[in-house]
């Protein structure tokens, strides 16, 4: 598993939506993601920020249901 990448905001938006979630809403500087799984929906709150922080970044993951590994290809 590679470790995991400092990302900003606007490049977590885009590997959400590469793997299929989609921008429901946005109120400030806080972005949601949503995706409709057989396990029901599944989402996030992402951060707009320049850079995530690597334990939020983790959490977010853990949160939507998305794998690490997958994460990094996509961001690729």
């Amino acid at each position: 598993m590679p470790k995991t990448p400092v990302v900003s905001g606007a490049e977590a938006v885009r590997a959400f939506e590469r793997l299929g979630f989609r921008i429901v809403r946005q109120r400030g500087s806080h972005v949601v993601v949503r995706k409709d799984s057989s396990e029901g929906p599944m989402g996030t709150t992402i951060p707009m920020h320049d850079q995530i922080a690597i334990g939020t970044l983790k959490g977010m993951l853990r949160q939507a249901g998305v794998a690490p590994n997958d994460f990094w290809k996509a961001l690729q």
